[in-house]
């Protein structure tokens, strides 16, 4: 490994470096606040080492350029995509810190380890990104996950640890299967690499392996299960609702947002890349669990008392929306429609589901509870955080001016561009049918309430109030005025197949 090498993986370099200095200065720092502030301010350093990388991706390739020598020549690969996703992972990190500030104090969670653990994830969400092998892919995610189960049970509470039990749990069941289809790919390609796996398969000597597409069939299956684990859909969803409603609510909105765009990444650059040449019809599986997702998440949201379960379930639905675009992966005229609205859905979903997430936070703080029965008069004693979320569940079903509403309209224009009239009508009613329990939610926290019971009115912190005004105004602005964020999202997305255009 070289300089130039370390220098490509500055970012997830850094990022682990500044965990490591926020473990270290709770042991050192009397102040726990200054804790936060080392966590918040250490983003800068792989935030700059990012933003230097844009101006070394190769402009004709659009690939940054890795010694052929080194060892990271067949298992990193850093272009304009991988990027995007290191962004939008230090992004919503940066607004979970803030967000948590409160939470922290209160909570007595211990500082150092709750921040240098989102840090540690974040390092690995960002390598993920640029994997590009199995072995690197595999590494990726064991680093993004462990840190993830282990905030779930930080709150040291019977709740939270079966959280972080639960998820812990799903996730090595998700590592072993999708381990064992790395094996059965790994065998019929006689590669690693996501590029040899492709040519690996259309090579014309292993073409005449007796019973090899049943062979691909086995390992593709193995790692969708692993996969749609990792995503959240159906029929994989079933630990959400308990880990949401156990874990954290900071942690949520993390693990709701950064772990599920960067599972995104993977799943597109493994089915593009890896997959994008073989003679098989994914689309309609795709397509299928889109639809299962979308009408199952919503469905059982109906019927939640709990805002965090709830939430749970339209994490599951939103994930069926995404799915939608992933099955419309199509070139049309001069832009990758289907990747393209997928990640600019992320980043509007993101944007939403971490304002309601911080918001939640802060009003279980006051009540004491999660119930959703619980916010009755919410609007009086909590204007400030009853307005952000009043602005992210309009996000979230997906009415204009809100970033949700253009991302919708492009994810079911891909659709139907794709074939696939019938999965945006699906896509069209299940939204309709997501604003039933979305403005139930409105209609509680304008209620009077009726206990007796005396509440004090709320006090936000100012980090986590920037942190709501952030995510809100990116939840609106994206809605007025999405153009610059939509061409960051074709630029990444014909990035994907090395093309520029």
């Amino acid at each position: 490994m070289n300089f130039n090498d370390i220098y490509l993986l500055s970012p997830q370099i850094s990022i682990a470096a500044v965990a490591i200095l926020t473990i270290l200065g709770d042991l050192v720092i009397a102040q726990k606040r200054a804790v936060m502030l080392i966590a918040l301010i250490g983003l800068i350093v792989p935030l700059g080492f990012a933003l230097s990388l844009v101006s070394s991706v190769n402009v004709a390739s659009d690939v940054a350029l890795v010694d052929s020598s080194s060892i990271l020549s067949s298992s990193f690969s850093l272009s304009l995509f991988s990027l995007y996703f290191n962004f939008l992972v230090l992004g919503v990190l940066a607004i979970v810190v803030l967000g948590s500030s409160d939470y922290v104090r209160y909570s007595g969670v211990p500082q150092g380890e709750y921040f240098g653990l989102l840090l540690l994830s974040a390092s690995g969400m960002m390598l993920l990104a640029s994997a590009e092998n199995l072995i690197t892919i595999y590494i990726a995610l064991e680093l993004t996950t462990l840190p993830l189960a282990a905030l779930a049970a930080i709150a040291f509470n019977g709740q939270s640890t079966e959280s972080g039990i639960k998820f812990l749990i799903v996730s090595a069941l998700s590592s072993a299967v999708m381990l064992y289809g790395m094996a059965f790919i790994y065998g019929l390609s006689g590669s690693i690499t996501l590029e040899g796996i492709s040519a690996g398969f259309m090579n014309a000597s292993l073409n005449t392996m007796p019973y090899q597409q049943y062979g691909i069939l086995v390992g593709v299956i193995l790692l969708l299960v692993g996969f749609g684990l990792k995503l959240s859909v159906v029929p994989f969803h079933m630990w959400v609702p308990d880990v949401y409603e156990g874990s954290p609510t900071p942690v949520v909105a993390f693990l709701s947002v950064a772990s599920k765009a960067v599972a995104f990444a993977l799943v597109l650059r493994f089915f593009y890349v890896g997959l994008g040449d073989l003679d098989l019809n994914w689309v309609l599986l795709f397509a299928v669990i889109s639809a299962l997702s979308m009408t199952v998440g919503n469905l059982l949201a109906i019927s939640q008392t709990n805002i965090k379960r709830l939430f749970g379930y339209s994490t599951i639905a939103h994930a069926g929306y995404i799915l939608a675009g992933v099955a419309a992966i199509s070139y049309t005229g001069d832009s990758y429609i289907g990747v393209s609205s997928v990640l600019f859905y992320l980043v509007a979903y993101g944007a939403a589901n971490l304002t309601a997430l911080l918001a939640i936070s802060q009003i279980g703080e006051l009540l004491g509870s999660d119930d959703i029965d619980s916010y009755a008069g919410l609007s009086r004693k909590a204007p400030f955080c009853t307005g952000a979320l009043v602005i992210s569940l309009i996000a979230l079903i997906g009415i204009p001016p809100t970033g949700i509403f253009i991302a919708k309209i492009y994810v079911f224009t891909a659709a139907v561009e794709a074939g696939l009239m019938w999965l945006a009508i699906i896509g069209v009613i299940n939204s309709v049918v997501s604003a039933y329990y979305y403005v139930r939610v409105i209609r509680v926290m304008f209620k009077n309430d009726d206990s007796n019971k005396e509440t004090d009115p709320m006090k936000t912190g100012l980090f986590v109030k920037l942190a709501i005004v952030v995510s809100s105004v990116i939840t609106v602005w994206l809605g007025i005025m999405p153009s610059w964020m939509l061409g960051m999202a074709e630029i990444a997305a014909v990035s994907l197949v090395g093309l520029v255009k």
